[in-house]
């Protein structure tokens, strides 16, 4: 079964969900990002920043003491909320009765960019699905789950989760050779979606959505500058930034990876085609949201 096109022609056929012309930040959804840690500290600043560009009215990043001043300094738009740090100065897994009151706020979530590749993020996503069991939720890089949590995982899922693994971590998610996901791209994304009962967003030089039903689309419009730290990170955001103002997560997914790329097109062509960065592409994806999706009525009438 072939994938369908993932081009503009499919974005605007369906469009974000319709805001009032008075609508305020509460109407367009907050966004919670659980990212970064010693490793990687600037990973919550390009999620929240692209969750903000796609038009989220609110955010909200969870970090540790640490890294509080610095990142709010950096991204003032941002409540900050404090976790605990563990000895490898990582967020550390709340207790049970702090997860209640975490995501109380929150429209959606974005989860796994940056953090340390150990069990916590993916503990971390579980826990969020278990007190939370309507929260919208992108699950990314380190929160991936593995092979053997997969069975729970897609039972805490329930298709509302996106999850936005490249090769590797496809090949790890699914237990299966590096070489068999390049591949068979496409039937990966499929198997991935079916077993976690998630919408799957495989990244790679073309990429593809797929949905547990095995519904398919297949976007070909990126550029090669694309491929550089951090862009997926503000795939995420992006992707977050949209399931916080209604959307879909399958819509999200599509919109997010329509926008990414459009972004990279935009950069490719007033930068140059490679050596534009990942901070450069909220703004970017910015203008091209409002491209694709003008919304006039958001205009108060004079």
């Amino acid at each position: 079964m072939s994938a369908a096109p993932l081009d503009a022609a499919l974005i605007a056929d369906t469009p974000l969900p319709r805001l009032s012309p008075r609508s305020d930040k509460e109407e367009r959804g907050a966004v919670l990002v659980i990212a970064g840690g010693a490793g990687v500290p600037g990973a919550p600043v390009l999620v929240g920043r692209a969750a903000l560009g796609a038009g989220a009215g609110k955010l909200q990043v969870l970090s540790t003491k640490r890294f509080l001043g610095p990142l709010g300094a950096v991204l003032p738009e941002a409540g900050m909320l404090q976790a605990a740090e563990t000895r490898r100065l990582e967020i550390a897994l709340p207790s049970l009765d702090r997860f209640k009151p975490l995501a109380a706020n929150a429209s959606a979530v974005v989860i796994g960019p940056g953090m340390a590749a150990r069990k916590t993020p993916r503990r971390f996503a579980r826990r969020l699905m278990q007190a939370w069991p309507s929260l919208p939720l992108v699950v990314d890089a380190a929160a991936l789950p593995h092979p053997e949590e997969a069975s729970r995982f897609a039972r805490l899922a329930q298709g509302r989760a996106v999850l936005t693994p490249h090769a590797g971590e496809m090949a790890r998610l699914l237990d299966v050779p590096m070489g068999a996901v390049l591949a068979e791209p496409l039937g990966m994304a499929r198997e991935a979606a079916r077993r976690l009962q998630s919408v799957v967003v495989m990244k790679g030089a073309v990429t593809f959505v797929a949905t547990p039903s095995g519904s398919a689309w297949r976007h070909e419009g990126g550029v090669a500058g694309l491929a550089t730290s951090g862009s997926g990170d503000v795939l995420a955001g992006l992707i977050g930034g949209i399931l916080a103002r209604g959307a879909s997560p399958l819509q999200a997914a599509q919109w997010g990876v329509y926008l990414h790329a459009a972004a990279g097109r935009r950069l490719a062509n007033s930068v140059g085609p490679l050596g534009f960065i990942a901070s450069e592409m909220p703004s970017a994806a910015t203008a091209e949201l409002a491209e694709a999706d003008p919304r006039p009525e958001l205009s108060t009438p004079s």
